[in-house]
């Protein structure tokens, strides 16, 4: 029966009576579904007459004996399917498989529904074919994903379901890009519903990341920077008029020499001192005040810079759509 797949372990025989039902089933649906499509093309004047051309003793029979009682036939497969839904229910209902008892026709609804003898449900009975591969598949007794016709289909499906996702994705960039041209004050309704709501969180943010960008880049360059502070310093000395007149006194080369070196020691630590101020709270409130005061000026919107950020999203967006554009799934099998 197509309902025999439980979550709880069958013992062997209780699952090999179960599989052979559902195989039984199975041909069940494979006939009547061949039946009803050989039904359906003998209809066609061009194929039963070819046919009767080709085979009139096998015509003569199949237009006697199947395809004017073909309701009947048909009606006797309905009673298996039924059958078969009734058992499992039952089955469903003494092996406590769901939390209630009313639950099985509706996790089995293809099957309850391909058992009406109309056109539109009759090809829901396809599923239970279906179904009985899956639990064959999980059950480890086949490999579908072996077999060519799967890998065939796979292959189309991943195709068409990249084309559709494509589509889709390209009409909803378009709709943006429109609304992002019909719209006079999106840049404004941008900063005041998404910047402005967590201005102070990317405040705190900025001066954090300068905090963490200063110190770090202080702390691996510190002695190239101490080398340069000295360079500067002695630069600025030999290049000054009153300290080359000082030079030239007797004892002005040490004197000069003196304050060379003090100047250049106060220098590296005034620069030592303000790096490792920079992890303070003073500097830290420091800098926020500083972007906080120049965070609104920033935010300022004029015609020009609404323009200007337009055509940037407008740029961004034409950049997705040309990567949604891509046909991958061409690379994948080029």
């Amino acid at each position: 029966m197509t309902a025999s797949a439980t979550s709880r372990k069958l013992p062997k025989s209780v699952e090999y009576l179960h599989l052979t039902w559902d195989v039984m089933i199975m041909a069940a649906v494979v006939i009547n579904l061949s039946l009803l499509l050989f039904d359906s093309l003998f209809l066609l004047d061009y194929v039963s007459n070819g046919l009767e051309r080709l085979a009139p003793d096998f015509h003569a029979f199949y237009a006697q004996n199947i395809h004017a009682n073909f309701m009947r036939i048909d009606l006797a497969f309905v009673a298996i399917f039924v059958a078969d839904v009734l058992l499992g229910w039952a089955v469903a209902i003494a092996e406590r498989r769901y939390h209630r008892w009313f639950f099985y026709p509706f996790v089995y609804w293809y099957d309850v529904l391909g058992c009406i003898p109309l056109s539109g449900f009759r090809l829901l009975r396809i599923l239970r074919v279906v179904s009985l591969l899956y639990r064959l598949q999980r059950l480890g007794w086949i490999h579908v994903e072996k077999w060519g016709i799967y890998a065939f289909l796979a292959k189309y499906y991943e195709v068409l379901l990249e084309e559709l996702s494509d589509r889709i994705a390209l009409r909803l960039l378009d709709d943006v890009k429109h609304q992002v041209q019909a719209s006079d004050s999106l840049t404004e309704q941008l900063i005041e519903r998404v910047v402005m709501p967590h201005k102070q969180q990317l405040i705190h943010e900025i001066a954090q990341r300068l905090e963490d960008m200063v110190g770090g880049t202080y702390q691996r360059n510190r002695q190239n920077i101490m080398v340069y502070i000295t360079e500067v310093v002695g630069r600025t000395l030999r290049e000054s008029p009153e300290i080359q007149r000082l030079n030239r006194l007797p004892m002005g080369h040490q004197i000069t020499q003196a304050m060379n070196e003090s100047l250049s020691g106060i220098a590296r630590r005034l620069v030592d001192e303000i790096a490792l101020g920079i992890h303070s709270r003073e500097f830290n409130t420091l800098v926020e005040r500083v972007a906080d005061s120049g965070f609104d000026t920033w935010l300022r919107v004029d015609d020009h810079s609404a323009q200007v950020s337009e055509q940037v999203m407008i740029e961004i967006l034409e950049m997705l759509k040309d990567q949604v554009r891509r046909q991958r799934w061409k690379e994948r099998y080029d």
